[in-house]
């Protein structure tokens, strides 16, 4: 027998225990899991659209009509494979069932194996659904987080690899990134493609707050704490139990706090402010910095490896510059939404321009010159092109040459012709600089 129901479930739901019983130990010989119901209630309770698991159900009952079970189970879940189980040859209302939804139709009176084979084939049915929600669910999941963690370039493509198994890891973990490089975000997409997705994400900046506001927005207080505490406060921490606790700039967190929070993540209780009673909580903690916390003198040693269980490493703007051309167009079309403007083009030599200059705010200096671009105001520069006079004159050609095609590639969404006619040059020709260059026009399909 295969091993595939060791997670899994067989319910058998008859209002006969000697049928219950016969059933339940010829599918516990074959190594299934299966447990009997009496009252159909009891077995309606177990099923869920994540259940793992096969029903074997009397059609004539008489706490509840075996094709009311069959409609209740499909209601829950369409796809959950249900047997319907007969004492009589019934053929019509074995066709009643088949139709209704269930998986097959068998008699008490057949052959044993022949239950079994029916058994198997319906779990391996039921297993190949759930694989492939599962699927689709990643694969959603990959999709939406392209459009929050937008690029193409290797570091970034690790990153949403990151993010996304790490989503799914309950540990604290530290964001290290400059200002303006997402770590925000990059906290958003760890909580919401985690389990914890419906629970609350909670964000504090550290370096906003004065250390005794700071105390009380963290841990809350009770009533007559302090001057002006009139009555009880539920804290950050208290507030985001069941989700995630987003500590922006954690470098900033006064001493005295570090020593509160390293024993919340020690024993995940808190006390509030002015109060003695400990309160549990269940969080995952979202640290970012911009500095190393191992070289900031007066953090933590103790609280820097507690909360480094895992950490995630930003890439700056200008270590992914071939991203710009991408993230500009993606900014000024979701600006152009915003303000209800129309979408327009964004010239191929504003996006070379924009590549070779340099970025110290990173994505949200970007995010703002592609803001003010889609309202039709002036882009600012921001800083030198840090890219002129590195190189030869032919790599400083290639170079240029490459972020064109890469720009028109983009703005085309990677149609050959329409690329080719863009730039003003022959399709062969493109194809061949596009090798060149290493470029693949998969990359810029619209999905």
């Amino acid at each position: 027998m295969s091993t595939a129901m060791s997670n899994g479930q067989v319910i058998v739901i008859d209002d006969e225990e000697i049928v219950r019983e016969s059933m339940i130990q010829t599918l516990e010989l074959e190594g299934y899991q299966a447990v009997a119901f009496e009252n159909p209630k009891d077995a309606l309770a177990l099923c869920s659209g994540t259940w793992q698991g096969v029903i074997i159900c009397d059609v004539r009952m008489d706490i509840m009509d075996g094709l009311q079970v069959l409609e209740q189970v499909l209601n829950i879940d369409g796809e959950i494979p249900v047997i319907m189980f007969s004492g009589h040859s019934d053929i019509a209302i074995a066709i009643q069932a088949i139709r209704m939804g269930a998986y097959d139709f068998l008699e008490k009176t057949d052959d044993p194996q022949h239950h079994l084979n029916t058994v198997q084939r319906a779990w391996k049915k039921r297993e190949l659904v759930l694989e492939n929600r599962c699927l689709r669910k990643v694969i959603e999941g990959q999709h939406e987080i392209d459009k929050r963690l937008v690029g193409q370039t290797p570091s970034i493509l690790r990153l949403r690899e990151m993010v996304l198994q790490l989503a799914q890891v309950d540990v604290d973990l530290i964001i290290h990134g400059a200002t303006g490089t997402g770590k925000e975000v990059v906290a958003r997409c760890l909580h919401d493609f985690s389990p914890r997705a419906k629970k609350p994400f909670v964000a504090l900046n550290c370096g906003a707050l004065t250390e005794s506001v700071i105390e009380s927005e963290l841990f809350g207080h009770e009533a007559g704490a302090f001057t002006g505490a009139h009555k009880r406060r539920t804290g950050k921490i208290e507030y985001a139990s069941g989700g995630t606790l987003f500590l922006d700039e954690i470098e900033s967190m006064p001493a005295s706090l570090q020593v509160r929070l390293l024993r919340v993540l020690q024993e995940r209780v808190l006390q509030r402010l002015g109060g003695n009673a400990d309160i549990e909580v269940d969080i995952r903690v979202l640290a970012a910095t911009k500095v190393d916390l191992r070289d900031a003198g007066d953090f933590r040693e103790d609280l820097y490896y507690r909360l480094n269980v895992a950490s995630l490493e930003i890439p700056s703007l200008d270590q992914r510059k071939e991203d710009i051309p991408v993230l500009f167009t993606h900014f000024v079309d979701r600006a152009a939404q915003r303000f209800g403007r129309d979408t327009r083009p964004v010239p191929a030599l504003l996006l070379q321009q924009l590549s070779m200059q340099s970025w110290p705010g990173n994505v949200r200096e970007l995010q703002n010159a592609a803001e003010r671009w889609a309202l039709g105001l002036t882009i600012e520069q921001s800083g030198p092109v840090t890219e002129t006079g590195d190189g030869t004159l032919d790599e400083l050609v290639d170079s240029y040459e490459r972020e064109l095609i890469f720009a028109a590639l983009k703005a085309n969404n990677g149609h050959a012709e329409q690329t080719a006619a863009a730039l003003g040059i022959p399709r062969k020709k493109l194809y061949l600089r596009m090798k060149k260059y290493g470029l693949e026009r998969q990359t810029f399909l619209e999905g």
